[in-house]
């Protein structure tokens, strides 16, 4: 979200992330460095012994790498309480949005270790962990020296937990290996709609995918600017992970499967070509006119402008839109957890910016009770009273999240219905951004006219020899 308000964009993340995403343009090889890279930089968890004390560092500083954020903002005046806990000094540097990634990028590879702890979106751990660049944090959750008994790791939603840890197998299920990331804030990926039109008209949301299309039409008239349902078209990967890859995963499609130790894609089977055609199809007919241009402020916009009747994409990108002065349609709007599918599948697609120790730090204790403290109960109960975003623990979302949600009609039911089912459900590969923007190409081209299943095939080609390298 490109605004002051809203911070680093996943539009922006992309286009840093066109730099990372190119593999061997800006990454060294994975297999020179050993898989998670233990032999540059030793985990440091089990030189911490004793008991746990949260002062056992006073006077010391912790450097911490942030980029402009609800999340992030939300914590600033929050930090002085971890100074008053700990004794911890601490310097955050905030680097604007559009250089974050490359700064990040540069630092992690050069291995100096300026900065202990930085932010981090759980795909990039698929680029950052493999070259060692990212220090195991399983250890430390482990250590009762270094861990305080209140921190409640289990707390975390599950699929958070396992979004952020892979054995950097490709193909190995997210949920393997090490813990290289601890979620911070998530977003899940649900419809907004137009209540007060609905209401009017009488309308009730869809509730599987054949409904929703034929909806999505019916409630589009191009002579009075109104259409059925924004969701993302632009040519980045960022097209792919939010409504997309969630509707396609509900369907029951895959991007890739494991066999005989290949990764092989799924892309082009019959089952997926259908409902990519279906998807393109309904962008065509239902969409923004603009369609192979729209990012997710695009599609907020048109949700808070009257334009598009419904939004496929963040829950915790549409919400502000309903506060009150916020757009034309405050006050207006409503979620529901969207199009299930044909088995009644509500699997959904997550984003999750997380906190990440850097391997080579030089102060790893400092830099994980950082991480400990910012992603305990305490803190993110207080956080989420001043910035917006699903909290990534339970108990915080059962007490303090849930009394923000009274003028939000739907978005706990929403959230219920589908927080079970909530991970990242792309197959987890070193070639994550490449193939993905590849794959919103292949669906511009659809959109441009080309033959769907022919377009698929060649995509899925591409992406099977780029993943298996």
């Amino acid at each position: 979200m490109t605004s002051p308000s809203r911070g680093f964009s996943r539009r922006d993340m992309l286009k840093a992330a066109g730099l990372v995403g190119l593999g061997s343009t800006v990454l060294p090889s994975l297999s020179a460095c050993g898989v998670g890279g233990g032999e540059r930089h030793p985990n440091g968890a089990s030189e911490i012994t004793g008991s746990f004390d949260w002062k056992k560092l006073s006077g010391q500083t912790v450097r911490i790498l942030q980029t402009p954020h609800p999340y992030q903002q939300s914590f600033q005046p929050l930090l002085k309480e971890f100074t008053e806990l700990t004794g911890i000094q601490v310097v955050a540097d905030l680097v604007p949005e559009g250089s974050y990634f490359t700064k990040l990028n540069t630092e992690l590879a050069g291995g100096s270790g300026s900065h202990d702890v930085f932010m981090v979106g759980a795909y990039f751990i698929w680029q950052y962990g493999p070259p060692g660049w990212m220090e195991d944090l399983k250890p430390w959750i482990a250590n009762s020296a270094a861990t305080s008994d209140e921190y409640d790791f289990e707390d975390i939603y599950e699929g958070l937990r396992t979004s952020t840890s892979w054995d950097f197998t490709p193909g190995s299920p997210l949920g393997t290996g090490g813990q290289w990331a601890i979620p911070w804030g998530f977003e899940n990926n649900v419809v907004a709609y137009n209540k007060a039109y609905f209401d009017a008209k009488g309308i009730k949301p869809a509730e599987d995918w054949g409904n929703f299309q034929q909806l999505a039409r019916d409630l589009t008239d191009r002579n009075e600017g109104r259409y059925g349902v924004a969701f993302r078209g632009s040519k980045s990967w960022a097209t792919i992970h939010p409504g997309f890859i969630t509707q396609y995963s509900r369907m029951g499609c895959k991007d890739y499967e494991v066999k005989d130790g290949r990764l092989v894609a799924g892309m082009a089977s019959e089952q997926a070509i259908e409902f990519q055609k279906a998807w393109v199809d309904l962008a065509r007919e239902a969409g923004p006119a603009s369609w192979t241009t729209y990012e997710y402020p695009d599609c907020t916009r048109d949700l808070g402008n009257g334009n598009a009747m419904m939004c496929y994409d963040a829950d915790s990108a549409t919400y502000p839109k309903n506060k009150p002065g916020a757009s034309k349609e405050a006050g207006n709007l409503a979620w529901y957890a969207g199009p299930a599918g044909p088995d009644g599948s509500y699997a959904t697609n997550l984003w999750t910016w997380s906190l990440a120790m850097n391997a080579a730090s030089k102060n790893k204790l400092a830099a994980w009770l950082f991480i400990q403290w910012a992603t305990g109960k305490e803190a993110m109960s207080k956080a989420v009273g001043t910035a917006f975003a699903d909290p990534t623990r339970k108990s915080v979302f059962d007490s303090t999240f849930k009394q923000t949600l009274g003028a939000f009609p739907g978005y706990l039911d929403a959230f219920e219905k589908v927080v079970g089912s909530s991970k990242i459900q792309f197959t987890p590969q070193t070639q994550f951004f490449q193939t993905t923007q590849d794959w919103s190409v292949a669906l511009q081209d659809i959109y441009g006219g080309d033959d769907a299943a022919s377009r698929l095939r060649d995509y899925a080609a591409s992406a099977e020899a780029k993943v298996n390298v």
